[in-house]
C-alpha cells in the first residue's frame, strides 16, 4: 500500500504556529500537485491548500486560512509542508497530506474526488 506520511501536528495555543510535513520514500511528490484538506468533528473534509509541481503555484481554498496558512515543497528532501501561522481553535482538525494524479492544481476549488492517494491524517488542536 502507497504511504503518506504526515507529521507535525500537536496541541498549542491560538496564536502560535505549526509546521506540517507530508512524504513518502515510495515515489517522488516533485512529479504532482500535492495538497492538504482538514476535517474537524461533524464537518465535512474541505480543500485547504494546493501546489503545483511544475511552476510552484500554489492555491489557497477557505477564506479563513489566507494569509496565515503557506503551502510549500521541498523536492531534494521529496516533502511538502503546510506553514501554520496565527493558529485558531476553528483550525482544529485532522489534517491531511493528499496527492493528485496532475501536474496542477485546481483555482477555486479543491474536492475529494480529485485526490489519488491520501495520508493518514495528523491532528491539530488549537485551544487555550
Amino acid at each position: 500500500q502507497v504511504q503518506l506520511v504526515e507529521s507535525g501536528g500537536g496541541l498549542v495555543q491560538p496564536g502560535d504556529s505549526l509546521r506540517l510535513s507530508c512524504t513518502t520514500s515510495e515515489f517522488t511528490l516533485e512529479t504532482y500537485a500535492i495538497g492538504w484538506f482538514r476535517q474537524a468533528p461533524g464537518k465535512e473534509r474541505e480543500g485547504v491548500s494546493c501546489i503545483n509541481s511544475i511552476d510552484g503555484r500554489t492555491y489557497y481554498y477557505p477564506e479563513s486560512i489566507k494569509g496565515r496558512f503557506i503551502i510549500s515543497r521541498d523536492n531534494s528532501k521529496n516533502t511538502v509542508y503546510l506553514q501554520m501561522n496565527s493558529l485558531k481553535p476553528e483550525d482544529s482538525a485532522v489534517y491531511y497530506c493528499a496527492v493528485e494524479f496532475s501536474a496542477y492544481c485546481n483555482d477555486g476549488h479543491y474536492y475529494d474526488d480529485e485526490v489519488d492517494y491520501w495520508g493518514q491524517g495528523t491532528q491539530v488542536t488549537v485551544s487555550s
